[in-house]
């Protein structure tokens, strides 16, 4: 591949990401549209003619990182790992 044909792919990929990120920015609308309805109707599930909509709490673990490393176990048990990265700047 030559540099001319891999700057023609960096400006195709930029483009993409940036469609990418104007159609996430309206699946967010969206999707805030859609909770604001069903705080409205204070409801959990909404059955919408294919699609039921669900919008309800549960609950969830976390581990307290903060914690870990004040006590000195984080050091303990975390270990390092190589991983690689793409950009295009």
């Amino acid at each position: 591949m030559s540099i001319n044909d891999m700057e023609s792919k960096a400006r195709t990929y930029r483009e993409i990401l940036a469609e990418v990120k104007a159609l996430q920015e309206q699946a967010d609308a969206i999707k805030a549209e859609l909770i604001a309805e069903m705080d409205a109707r204070q409801a959990e599930a909404v059955a919408a003619g294919a699609f039921t909509i669900r919008y309800a709490a549960y609950e969830s673990s976390r581990v307290n990182t903060a914690q870990l490393k004040a006590d000195g176990l984080y050091e303990q048990y975390s270990s390092k790992q190589t991983a690689l990265r793409f950009s295009i700047q």
